[in-house]
């Protein structure tokens, strides 16, 4: 299994996974001219894709949904002037060799999920754009071999931003997004022996640094014993490529 951060953060959101037989798209935010880059720059046809998956409905994650008007879109969520394939929360689903169930987040919109991606031989988990992570979705996302975790905002720079007070408090609630430590915490928890790649996705560009954010998560892994030499540690940026997994 490979996987492509195209894009991450509140600006546009793309990822691309690529199995043995099938190809995944989670989200197309962003720009046209971007995505498509992207894509011929990886030497693949965005229109072939077997799936898009959608997170949820804000604009940073469906803005090029016209790309893919050929293409099966599964969505927990009605989207405009489009035909999809209802995705319901923990109902597993297949798309060529890929087993994938959505898992209900909590953001500011009414539906929200992360989706588990399983070929049986590896498992990858994509979770951003939520408030918190549940003990139930705890349980479901552990010892994967890749994660895409959210980890949007330093906690310090959010509070001292010239943002409305209005929108700190909904960034940090349990319907927005997870900060660095909330997000550190929970990967100390999930992660398992399996476990061979983290990349920290949705970092906001104004409340937070990529150095903090990984400095975080690798302070918490030590305080919780875990050896960092495991796997490998890296964050996804707004507009360059973030690759991992391996070719079969």
């Amino acid at each position: 299994m490979k996987y492509y951060v195209l894009e991450s953060g509140s600006k546009g959101n793309c990822t691309v996974i690529k199995g043995r037989e099938t190809l995944l798209v989670i989200d197309c935010g962003g720009t046209k001219k971007y995505i498509k880059d992207r894509f011929r720059e990886l030497g693949l046809d965005y229109s072939k894709a077997d799936a898009l998956l959608i997170t949820h409905e804000h604009s940073d994650h469906i803005k090029q949904l016209k790309m893919f008007s050929g293409v099966d879109i599964f969505s927990p969520c009605e989207l405009y002037d489009c035909e999809i394939h209802k995705v319901t929360p923990y109902q597993e689903f297949m798309v060529g060799e890929f087993r994938i169930l959505p898992v209900a987040l909590s953001h500011d919109v009414k539906n929200v999920v992360g989706y588990i991606i399983d070929d049986v031989y590896e498992k990858l988990v994509s979770v951003t754009d939520t408030g918190y992570v549940s003990h139930l979705n705890e349980d479901r996302i552990r010892n994967a071999d890749y994660y895409i975790f959210e980890s949007n905002y330093d906690t310090g720079m959010l509070m001292s931003s010239d943002r409305p007070v209005q929108l700190k408090v909904r960034i940090v609630s349990d319907c927005g997004h997870m900060g660095n430590e909330d997000s550190a915490r929970v990967l100390s928890r999930v992660i398992g022996e399996r476990t061979r790649e983290i990349t920290l996705a949705h970092l906001s560009q104004e409340c937070n640094k990529e150095e903090i954010a990984l400095s975080v998560l690798k302070r918490t892994l030590k305080e919780n014993g875990i050896d960092l030499n495991r796997f490998r540690i890296t964050a996804a940026r707004q507009f360059e490529m973030t690759e991992g997994g391996h070719d079969d």
